[in-house]
């Protein structure tokens, strides 16, 4: 029988050449002649300064867009400080060891002007040669402190919210904007300005320090930063649109510590640095940020279209992952590992677990944790993730009470547990696949390893082909109890075990092995796409790796390497991990970029 599409056709678009992401891109730009970091920027992408830093404290460099020209230098040499302004009229002030120092520039000589009310390095401020702002900082404690200038000298006004160092802000004495910073940890508050108050608005999305950024209170930029204890950095880079950061395109070189320029969040700056977070090691590396013109075609999810009248192409997350990363979540409220998770990255929830003998039960709404009722019989070790791709509708199987496996099995309704149908076999370190209604669990540690796997109806468990591999503490995921993967784990001695299997309804199918043989991982997505991340290999790991059908692919690394973790279990583009060895509150947010892919039509 003839396909309606032989007999009617299809209109597809033509395209000379490929439209193009709208999450803007980093390229390189001029090197600095002097690599340094705890340097400050101001001016445009085409147009600016970098100021000061180490290990050359005095010397100012000008950009002209593409090249970098040695000018008049500081009188006074420092680092740490921050800066405002253009290249013909700027001002640089305070530094470390904790000055007050101010500085004004002309275009062609540095004069010293009326010093800060405060002395203080690590800050941020904004604004013009006349009119700024000197926002936080560092004395022998993180202040909220913020200064205003008015050419010739400085004036306290109203406090941030939140005292904190190495934050970033842009904007002007009317209408700022601050993000990020450090306390004892890296923070993602975002607060903004509104020419007399400070108003705590949406967080970032990677909590990060000694960041970059450009823009206006509308519309701005955050990009780089260091990790805090500063031992690593940031590649990513956020868009603000008014009401909440979106991650955009990354650094092409991981960086924070340096000078950041741009009056705009379509036209950025990042010139120096360092990789390490802190330690010797300072870039002479600049990068240079834009969006496409407004003339340009720009993709979006689901098109499909003829390029260049040879090949048909698509673009969408399920295409595939060139790129993908993690963002911090909000933090639960109790850690704990070899806890049970379900849902998605916005709506999961997480129940069971250790330290102790745990029955709390937390919702996620995307953002926070909120505790709510808890489990009939506490547990740990129940599975790296429970049964259920809603927060509504989950099932908490089997795992570990303190001194035996159990068989115990509870329903959750979205706002209480109650015990169902127990298990055939009490296990421990098992996996799960499915809904509700629809389950699968298999492997774990019954009386001995095993690869024993039961499904799940709605109303009675049925004990089905094992697994080829019997093991424990492995990963799994899956839409139904007919559709499910199986992902490496322990084997007992000698350890660990790469292999993968899926699951089609009535046998188990070896399948390409993930990169890394692990146990004690998670995992989110389908049989033909999936997620494995975290785990022990024995030591910690952050590993990532992504299911294509066929094979996996090694792809972005968790910020917090941990093992016994859970997951939201839905998606292989968009996952939320939570929890972990040794107790962690950390929550983590996955999301894949879009992509562009060739494909075959029949």
């Amino acid at each position: 029988m003839a396909k309606y599409r032989e007999l009617k056709g299809i209109t597809v678009q033509t395209r000379d050449s490929d439209p193009v992401v709208n999450v803007g891109s980093w390229s390189s730009g001029g090197n600095l002649n002097t690599a340094r970091l705890d340097n400050q920027g101001n001016g445009s992408q085409t147009a600016a300064l970098s100021i000061a830093g180490s290990p050359s404290p005095a010397i100012v460099e000008q950009y002209n867009g593409t090249s970098w020209t040695e000018i008049a230098d500081l009188n006074s040499g420092r680092v740490a400080g921050e800066a405002a302004g253009t290249v013909t009229a700027g001002i640089m002030f305070a530094g470390w060891p904790a000055s007050g120092l101010t500085e004004l520039w002309n275009g062609s000589a540095w004069t010293e002007s009326g010093d800060l009310n405060t002395a203080r390095g690590y800050l941020a401020g904004d604004g013009t040669s006349t009119a700024c702002f000197a926002i936080g900082g560092y004395t022998s404690t993180d202040l909220a402190l913020v200064e205003s200038f008015n050419g010739s000298s400085w004036t306290e006004t109203t406090d941030i919210n939140t005292a904190r160092r190495n934050l970033e802000s842009v904007g002007t004495t009317t209408a700022q904007i601050a993000f990020g910073g450090k306390t004892s940890g890296n923070v993602a508050n975002t607060e903004t300005w509104n020419g007399s108050s400070w108003t705590e608005v949406s967080d970032l999305n990677q909590a990060r320090s000694a960041l970059g950024g450009a823009g206006t209170t509308t519309s701005a930029l955050a990009y780089g930063g260091a990790t805090a204890p500063t031992s690593g950095t940031y590649t990513q880079t956020e868009n603000w649109n008014g009401s909440i950061w979106t991650e955009v395109a990354d650094l092409a070189q991981t960086r924070g510590i340096a000078a950041s320029s741009g009056t705009t969040s379509t036209a950025a700056l990042y010139a120096g640095g360092t990789t390490n977070g802190g330690a010797p090691g300072a870039l002479a590396v600049t990068e240079e940020f834009s969006f496409p013109p407004p003339t340009a075609a720009i993709l979006t999810e689901g098109d499909i279209f003829l390029s260049g009248g040879t090949a048909f192409k698509a673009f969408g997350k399920a295409a595939g992952i060139p790129a993908a990363s993690w963002a911090s979540g909000g933090a639960l409220n109790t850690g704990r590992y070899g806890t049970g998770g379900a849902g998605t990255q916005t709506a999961a929830l997480c129940f069971g677990g250790t330290p102790g003998q745990k029955a709390n039960n937390e919702s996620y709404n995307g953002s926070t944790w909120t505790e709510t009722t808890d489990l009939n019989t506490g547990r740990y070790f129940a599975s790296d993730q429970g049964i259920g791709q809603t927060q509504t509708a989950v099932l908490a199987v089997s795992g570990y009470n303190g001194s035996t496996n159990i068989n115990n099995v509870e329903s959750w309704n979205g706002s209480s547990w109650t015990e169902i149908a127990e298990l055939n076999n009490a296990r421990r370190g098992g996996a799960p696949a499915g809904t509700q209604t629809s389950g699968l669990i298999f492997a774990g540690t019954t009386t001995a390893i095993s690869g024993d796997t039961e499904s799940w109806n709605g109303s009675a468990w049925t004990e089905v082909s094992n697994l080829n591999t019997s093991r424990e503490e492995l990963g799994g995921c899956g839409a139904s109890n007919t559709s499910a993967i199986g992902i490496a784990g322990y084997v007992g001695p000698p350890g660990y075990t790469a292999n993968a299997e899926t699951w089609d309804g009535s046998s188990w199918t070896e399948v390409g092995n993930v990169n890394t043989a692990r146990s004690a991982l998670a995992a989110s997505g389908r049989a033909s796409g999936a997620l494995a991340f975290g785990g022990d290999t024995p030591s910690v790991t952050g590993k990532t790796e992504n299911y294509n059908g066929s094979s996996w692919s090694e792809i972005a690394d968790l910020a917090s390497a941990r093992s016994r973790l859970a997951a939201s279990a839905t998606s292989g583009v968009s996952a939320l991990a939570f929890s972990g060895n040794p107790g962690t509150t950390a929550t983590e947010e996955f999301t894949a970029d879009a992509t562009l892919s060739t494909v075959t039509l029949s």
